[in-house]
């Protein structure tokens, strides 16, 4: 502090104090970690990763296909004892230790491997996910044009099979495609022009740009870390919720809306004895709130040390799931009007994934007055998210290395950009002739049965590892209490025993990818799978590594390789608290 006084010839003294601060230092001498710039923009950042497209196209068709409203009871039942359990400890590890999913497990070096692989896992999920966004993006600029090319079948690429719903005497019919599917498949895609996953053919130009456009979008949105990234998310992550009641103001307006709704919500208890249906509710759990991607721990990682991470897991994974829900009145609002316009059962236009929002939905909004503007405000609301899903999966990828090696924070503009024109490069695959093929071949293997065990092994790590009571006690000492008995039982061994259930059931029913009639060769699965065990691999690989490269006897070893690195200096005493 510079005190500066100076007296006036009248007498009068004026002070002037200047507060001279230096770079923020913790006690190692390192630099402290940066903030979030305000509380909300790390829960919109969470909010905005956790409420993707799965929120809107696959939640929904589930809840009507398993039971209606009886679908919630197994899907709260696994929200409640597993989903937000390991959200909340998520949060927890990466608000404590201050580091990326590799980083953390400094608090047992032998289970690091885990940590790289939840980054692979974002890295190859960001491969075709920023596909998808570009879809999106294409589509938006086609909307911005008189009539919507996706109404008639007089267009350049139209098939003699195109017909309009009006037309075709037998909707099941698999020889006639609407206007809507030939537009995503042939027009869009171009899927026609390549005979399968080994014929290719060049980049084309249109996708091309659309995929360079969102990943100049999320270079500027990540580059500065998150105080650029946390100003993005007020848009990009209130912007779906402000479109999808505008949609929902709209939709059930239309004729025959209240069918859907009716179809959507109508309960079914029989289905409950279904174990299909508990499986399907489970899965959707494990993937819909984002664990296991290491993005939540990226983004705690930036809170301040004395955040209640107890409350934002429980308000952010609340609004996640009431999202899903709420998206699914707007679905089945223009669902039911579709069954209605084209006089055909509900079973016949419901469908999840990418045909519900590349062509079920645009078809819809094609046949409203103001088309345009419609299909405008849809596509706007899919590339918003779309983007925060992205963001996050980046973030992961970005925090968890340049945490890992500390070089790379004095160059965090090059590496990030290092790592969105890789995932640019590899995502041209995406975006061919035969591009599809791949899309569904890494949406199959990148993140299935890989994360459930990414996931299990981090859960295994924290409650049996380094201790649900030593894992309490840091939690204390942020909030200020210990968590309740319930989230302990719940880590230590409810949410280790649903995950290892998961990942056998996954398994155990897991069939070979096919996209429509096309199976995939013997040797795409084979890649398949080899990419899906790259990620998991490092698990073993990293905790041979770490015993390996240890001094002294195995015990020794294993010693060091389990204890917190803070507490290293025990081991050398003889006293290693986790033998015990």
């Amino acid at each position: 502090v510079e005190l500066i006084l100076v007296k006036e010839q009248n007498g009068v003294q004026f002070t002037s104090t200047t507060l001279v601060a230096p770079a923020q230092t913790n006690s190692s001498g390192e630099e402290e970690r940066e903030t979030w710039g305000k509380k909300i923009d790390f829960l919109l950042s969470v909010i905005g990763f956790a409420v993707d497209l799965a929120n809107v196209w696959r939640f929904p068709y589930l809840c009507y296909k398993n039971g209606g409203g009886a679908f919630l009871v197994p899907y709260l039942f696994f929200m409640v004892i597993a989903g937000m359990p390991l959200f909340y400890m998520e949060l927890a590890l990466g608000q404590y230790n201050r580091e990326g999913a590799a980083g953390v497990w400094k608090i047992c070096p032998i289970f690091k491997g885990v940590g790289f692989t939840v980054i692979l896992i974002s890295l190859y999920v960001g491969f075709y996910y920023n596909v998808i966004i570009s879809w999106a993006l294409f589509y938006l600029f086609s909307s911005f044009t008189h009539e919507l090319p996706w109404v008639h079948c007089n267009n350049t690429w139209n098939s003699p099979n195109c017909s309009d719903w009006a037309d075709n005497s037998s909707v099941g019919d698999i020889y006639k495609a609407t206007p809507a599917q030939e537009y995503f498949e042939r027009g869009v895609l171009h899927i026609q022009d390549s005979n399968g996953i080994d014929d290719l053919g060049r980049p084309r130009w249109q996708l091309t740009s659309c995929l360079a456009v969102v990943i100049i979008l999320l270079y500027f949105s990540l580059w500065k870390g998150v105080k650029t990234s946390g100003k993005v998310v007020w848009i990009t992550a209130t912007m779906p919720y402000l479109v999808l009641t505008v949609l929902l103001f709209r939709g059930v307006t239309l004729p025959g809306a209240i069918d859907g709704i009716k179809a959507y919500l109508s309960v079914d208890f029989l289905r409950l004895c279904d174990a299909k249906v508990w499986i399907e509710a489970a899965t959707q759990i494990c993937f819909s709130l984002g664990v296991g991607f290491g993005v939540l721990i990226a983004f705690s990682s930036y809170n301040k040390f004395s955040n209640n991470c107890y409350r934002d897991a429980i308000i952010t994974s609340s609004i996640n799931s009431l999202t899903s829900f709420f998206s699914g009145f707007v679905v089945f609002s223009f669902l039911g009007y579709m069954s209605q316009k084209h006089n055909v059962a509900l079973d016949k236009v419901a469908r999840d994934g990418a045909g519900l929002v590349f062509v079920i939905y645009p078809e819809a909004i094609a046949t409203l007055p103001g088309s345009s503007v419609w299909a405008v405000i849809f596509f706007i609301m899919l590339l918003t998210l779309g983007l925060d899903s992205a963001m996050g999966g980046m973030e992961s990828v970005i925090t968890g290395l340049i945490d890992e090696f500390k070089f790379l924070h004095k160059h965090r503009e090059l590496f990030t950009l290092f790592i969105v024109v890789s995932t640019f490069l590899i995502s041209l695959f995406c975006v061919t002739n035969g591009g599809m093929y791949v899309f569904t071949l890494l949406d199959h293997f990148a993140a299935g049965t890989s994360i459930l065990f990414g996931v299990l092994i981090e859960a295994i790590g924290i409650a049996w590892f380094y201790g649900v009571d030593r894992f309490s006690d840091d939690i204390k000492e942020m909030i200020g209490h210990r968590p309740g008995r319930y989230w302990r039982l719940c880590w230590k061994f409810v949410s280790p025993c649903f995950l290892l259930f998961m990942v056998v059931v996954s398994f155990a029913t897991f069939n070979p990818p096919n996209y429509g009639s096309y199976i995939f060769p013997q040797w795409a699965n084979l890649v398949g799978w080899c990419l899906a065990m790259s990620s998991m691999t490092m698990v073993p690989l990293y905790a041979i590594y770490k015993l390996c490269s240890l001094p002294g006897r195995f015990c020794d070893r294993l010693a060091y390789a389990i204890t917190p690195e803070t507490e290293h200096h025990l081991v050398d005493n003889g006293e290693v608290r986790q033998f015990t």
